[in-house]
């Protein structure tokens, strides 16, 4: 018998922390489907092999797996790293930012999580099994979980752990998603259960980003006022425009003191990457996962690589900055921050 928890979160004194806050673990699903990476599964299995290798490194990680194939070269790719425990869990897809559930804490040290709706980015692909995985992962933590309602995906929250949430309008908004919702409900819900105070509505996510614009993807929090945002200067990239304009947005806004925040320009790849049929990828380095004591930043074998990479380390000053290749991972549509959810420590 599960543990349902009953009220609203933030009214019982939980909210999500921001990523930097300590984690226990962190939780993921291992990569399957040849034709889901493009026929670049087994260099996409590789470059997650490496990845999960190095969050081993600072904190455990448990590592969803949809069958025995990818039980057994999991198994292989993973042999004698220390600190990753597999799960057999039916899966639809690999995105744990999105699927898993959100977790919260109080002041008091519980963490509770939260269980969203979840409906493949707007009924994009299948997830009826991909839905089913919050309520697992709470049994086998036997952790108390808040069931709610409303379609909601990790990658489209940002958050500082004070109580700011910045999104955008091209995700939250959309139809597919909770058509009857606009923004003054939408914000209740995240304060309601995710603590946020006050809500930043940035406009338009990446061109070619699947989730409509997931907010992981272009903008992100350093630290409680800093802010690292997306940029590209080509004036004939669509993003350019996009890009200037979130700027702005973020320029203007105040923090929940009423103070500016420091808003840093974060390069995009330099070069456009698509897959073979000519769809664009969104890639970042701003999907960057940051776990116990590390970031770790996607690369691209870009010209942007190098300075971008210095760029996030100057704004982790306390954390080990950390490049590894997204390259092929990146053509599933998204990189590292995607494919995690971070477990707060309790």
């Amino acid at each position: 018998m599960q543990n349902v928890a009953t009220g609203l979160p933030f009214e019982q004194g939980y909210f999500m922390p921001a990523e930097w806050a300590s984690h226990t673990a962190t939780w993921m699903s291992w990569p399957f489907d040849e034709e889901m990476w493009h026929g670049h599964l087994t260099e996409v299995r590789a470059e997650y092999a490496q990845f999960v290798k190095t969050i081993a490194r600072f904190e455990p990680v448990h590592l969803l797996l949809r069958d025995a194939e990818a039980r057994a070269t999991a198994e292989k790719a993973l042999s004698g790293v220390k600190d990753v425990t597999f799960h057999d869990i039916a899966l639809d897809d690999v995105w744990m930012r999105d699927n898993g559930p959100i977790f919260v804490r109080d002041g008091k040290g519980s963490i509770r999580a939260t269980n969203w709706e979840f409906n493949s980015w707007g009924q994009k692909y299948e997830w009826d099994l991909d839905n089913l995985v919050p309520p697992l992962v709470t049994q086998y933590l036997k952790m108390s979980r808040y069931d709610i309602p409303v379609v909601m995906e990790g990658g489209s929250l940002e958050v500082n752990g004070l109580g700011t949430c910045i999104t955008t309008e091209q995700c939250l908004l959309t139809d597919t998603r909770n058509p009857t919702m606009g923004k003054p409900e939408l914000e209740k819900v995240l304060k309601d259960h995710l603590g946020f105070t006050q809500v930043i509505w940035l406009s338009l996510g990446l061109e070619g980003d699947h989730t409509d614009g997931h907010i992981d993807t272009i903008t992100r929090f350093s630290d409680e006022n800093t802010i690292l945002t997306s940029m590209t200067h080509d004036a004939g990239d669509i993003n350019a425009e996009r890009m200037q304009h979130n700027l702005r947005i973020l320029k203007a806004a105040r923090n929940t003191k009423g103070e500016a925040f420091k808003v840093v320009e974060l390069p995009l790849p330099a070069a456009r990457m698509h897959l073979e049929d000519g769809t664009r990828l969104p890639a970042t380095y701003a999907n960057f996962y940051i776990c116990n004591g590390a970031v770790i930043v996607p690369q691209y074998d870009d010209v942007n690589d190098k300075p971008a990479l210095e760029l996030i380390r100057s704004c982790f000053p306390k954390h080990e900055v950390i490049g590894l290749a997204s390259r092929t991972i990146i053509t599933g549509g998204g990189s590292f921050h995607c494919l995690t959810q971070q477990q707060p420590k309790v």
